[in-house]
C-alpha cells in the first residue's frame, strides 16, 4: 500500500513552495524577518481556520501537541508573540496574492457551471459589516459605541466563486468601492439597492456593462414602451423607461427597462431596474433571484470560518485573517469541484477539520468519505532456517 502524508500536507500542496516564495519575495513579506518564515504564518493561520482555534494559545498549542507531525509541512510550532508579531507587522498584501493564485486553479475547474444559457459573465456585488470592539479595535472607527470593518465582496456565478475581496472601514459606502471595479464589456452585475447611483449606471451602460437590481421607492421616471407580460407567467409589468429625476438627463440619458414580478411564496410584489434591453423578462428575475448565492457565501463565511471572533488587534492582523478565512473558503469550495461525493460544506469542514493529521489519501476520502482506507501492508518476517 503506498503511505500518505497527512490530509493537512496534502491540502498545503496545493500552495506550491516556489510559487508562495516568489509571491514573498514580490510583496517584501519577509524582510528584515528572521526565523520565524512566512510559509510558517501561513500554516498557522490555515490551521486556525481548518481547526477552528479560537486563540493564539489554541493556534500555537494545536501545533505544538502535534510537533512530531510537523516536519513534513516545513514549520515547526511558533510561540505566541512569534505569531502576535508577525500578524501585526507582516504585510496582509500577502495572503491575497495566494488568495488569487488559489483562485487561477479554480476557475477551469467551474468554468461553465452557472445556471444560465447565456454567454455573458454573470457576477454580484455585496458587502457585509464585520462588527468590532470598539474598545479593542480603536482604529476601526463606526459608531461611538461599535466598531466595525467592511467587506465588499463580488462572487462569480461560474461555481459561485469569489472572485474580488476589498476591506474597507466600516463607514466606507458600497458604490464608492463598486466605482473602483471594472468590468469586461457584456458582463451582467447583479447588486442590491445599496448600490443605486444612476451617475455609475450609466457609465456602466456606456461600458456595455449590464446591471440587474431593485427599484428605489422614490425613483422618478417616465414609460416609453410597454411590453407585453408572458402569458402564465408571475411577470406584471415589462416597460421600458427613461429617468426624469433632477439632472437625470446629465446622470443616466439611457434607455432602462423596469420589470415588476410577483411572489406567490412570499405575498410580495418585487421591481427590478436593468439596463438589459433583450433578454426576456422571467430571466432578469431569474438572475436577480440567483444573487442569493452571495448571501449564502457569506452566511457559510461567519457560520464555518473564524471571521467575527480576531486573534489579533491590529488592522493588519485583522485583514490577515479575514484574508485566510476567504483562502480557506475557496480551498473548501475546490475541494467541492473536484470530488465526486455530493459535500455540503459545513460537512466538509467538519470532517476534514477530524482528519487533518490522519495519514490517508485525501483525494480518495473526498469521493468516498465513509469508506475505510485499505490496510497497510507490514513487512513479513520470513522464517529462519533452523533445523
Amino acid at each position: 500500500m503506498t503511505r500518505f502524508s497527512s490530509m493537512f500536507s496534502q491540502l498545503l500542496k496545493l500552495f506550491p513552495r516556489t510559487e508562495f516564495q516568489a509571491v514573498v519575495k514580490r510583496t517584501f513579506a519577509e524582510r528584515h524577518a528572521r526565523g520565524f518564515t512566512c510559509w510558517g504564518q501561513f500554516v498557522a493561520m490555515l490551521f486556525c481556520q481548518l481547526g477552528r482555534a479560537h486563540s493564539l494559545r489554541e493556534i500555537c498549542g494545536g501545533l505544538a501537541s502535534c510537533e512530531g507531525k510537523l516536519t513534513h509541512l516545513g514549520i515547526t510550532a511558533p510561540a505566541r508573540s512569534t505569531l502576535a508579531y508577525a500578524n501585526e507587522h507582516r504585510p496582509w498584501q500577502l495572503y491575497r496574492a495566494v488568495f488569487h493564485e488559489l483562485l487561477a486553479r479554480c476557475q477551469p475547474l467551474a468554468k461553465g457551471r452557472k445556471k444560465f444559457r447565456f454567454k455573458n459573465k454573470l457576477v454580484s456585488l455585496d458587502s457585509r459589516v464585520i462588527d468590532l470592539c470598539a474598545t479593542l479595535f480603536d482604529w476601526a472607527k463606526f459608531r461611538r459605541t461599535k466598531g466595525a470593518v467592511k467587506l465588499h465582496l463580488l462572487r462569480d456565478h461560474d461555481g459561485y466563486l469569489p472572485s474580488v475581496a476589498v476591506i474597507t472601514e466600516g463607514t466606507r459606502h458600497d458604490v464608492r468601492v463598486a466605482r473602483t471595479l471594472r468590468f469586461a464589456s457584456g458582463t451582467i452585475l447583479v447588486i442590491d439597492r445599496g448600490y443605486v447611483d444612476y451617475t455609475w449606471f450609466g457609465q456602466l451602460t456606456e461600458q456595455e456593462v449590464f446591471f440587474v437590481t431593485r427599484v428605489k421607492d422614490h425613483a422618478v421616471y417616465e414609460v416609453v414602451e410597454r411590453r407585453p407580460p408572458p402569458v402564465r407567467s408571475q411577470i406584471r409589468r415589462d416597460e421600458i423607461i427613461r429617468l426624469t429625476g433632477v439632472n437625470a438627463a446629465t446622470k443616466c440619458p439611457h434607455r432602462l427597462r423596469v420589470v415588476e414580478i410577483y411572489d406567490a411564496e412570499k405575498d410580495d410584489t418585487l421591481v427590478f431596474l436593468t439596463n438589459h434591453l433583450t433578454f426576456g423578462a422571467t430571466t432578469i428575475a431569474a438572475i436577480y433571484k440567483d444573487r442569493w448565492q452571495v448571501e449564502l457565501f457569506f452566511k457559510a463565511l461567519k457560520q464555518n470560518l473564524k471571521i467575527k471572533t480576531f486573534v489579533g488587534t491590529s488592522a493588519n492582523a485583522l485583514k490577515v485573517q479575514v484574508w485566510t478565512a476567504l483562502i480557506a473558503l475557496l480551498l473548501l469550495r475546490y475541494l467541492q469541484l473536484r470530488s465526486r461525493f455530493a459535500w455540503a460544506l459545513s460537512n466538509l469542514l467538519a470532517l476534514l477539520r477530524m482528519n487533518l493529521f490522519t495519514h490517508r489519501d485525501l483525494w480518495a476520502w473526498l469521493d468516498a468519505p465513509y469508506t475505510a482506507p485499505p490496510p497497510v501492508d507490514l513487512p513479513q518476517q520470513e522464517a529462519l532456517a533452523l533445523g
